[in-house]
């Protein structure tokens, strides 16, 4: 599904990495610029600037139709709290300065986290799940929308478990475990088709990334409740 855009709407995709949800932006119809601290030279978008997006959020963004951001999970995501519980201080909390930052750029925005300790911190306005878009991977998503409103999307049943190896066990399912380099959590093409993501082949770019179906929705999302709304 695609829709056409007209006007040539411009996205920034704060903290890109390899562009899962710049890809979905795209197929909405949306031209897309990235940001991200490190080099991504497989990103997909329409342009890419390296540099902090904090920083360009706040001289930039004002420049742009809608924001996404999705800051780094790592300071306290639900695997930091877990398999790598203690390891969380070594990475910044950047949610409190990116949302002040998206604020002062008085643009419509979207913050994306998974479910975690930062997620308590948002006003999760909507979650989506892989199984709403038919994928094989589950990947939960939070996402708290600035200066704009969409209506909440209904979580469904999961068909069954994660396949993969669980304590010298191997269990069948219908998704696939999208993390890590351990074995038993499939193959790179398992992951690229699990994701919908064909442009990297590298296993942490795609781990790190999030579905592009999730934000081809929030940007229909979008046009629907914003745009459209204003002709």
């Amino acid at each position: 599904m695609q829709t056409v855009i007209p006007n040539g709407l411009r996205v920034l995709a704060a903290y890109c990495g390899v562009g899962g949800c710049t890809r979905g932006y795209q197929q909405a119809g949306f031209h897309v610029t990235g940001v991200d601290i490190n080099p991504q030279p497989r990103y997909c978008g329409d342009q890419f600037i390296q540099g902090d997006a904090v920083d360009y959020i706040v001289r930039h963004g004002h420049e742009y139709d809608l924001i996404h951001a999705g800051p780094p999970c790592q300071h306290d995501c639900t695997l930091t709290a877990g398999t790598n519980a203690g390891r969380g201080f070594q990475y910044p909390d950047l949610l409190e300065p990116t949302r002040a930052a998206l604020e002062l750029t008085g643009r419509p925005f979207v913050i994306e986290q998974p479910p975690g300790k930062a997620s308590k911190r948002m006003r999760v306005d909507a979650t989506l799940c892989g199984e709403m878009f038919g994928l094989q991977v589950l990947r939960h998503r939070n996402f708290e929308l600035g200066r704009w409103s969409m209506p909440k999307p209904r979580h469904l049943k999961h068909r069954g478990r994660v396949a993969g190896m669980r304590h010298g066990q191997w269990f069948t399912g219908p998704y696939f475990a999208v993390y890590g380099e351990g074995g038993g959590k499939g193959s790179v093409a398992d992951w690229q088709q699990a994701m919908g993501i064909d442009w990297t082949d590298v296993r942490k770019e795609i781990a790190e990334a999030v579905p592009p179906a999730y934000a081809l929705h929030l940007g229909v999302q979008f046009l629907e409740a914003v745009v459209l709304s204003e002709r």
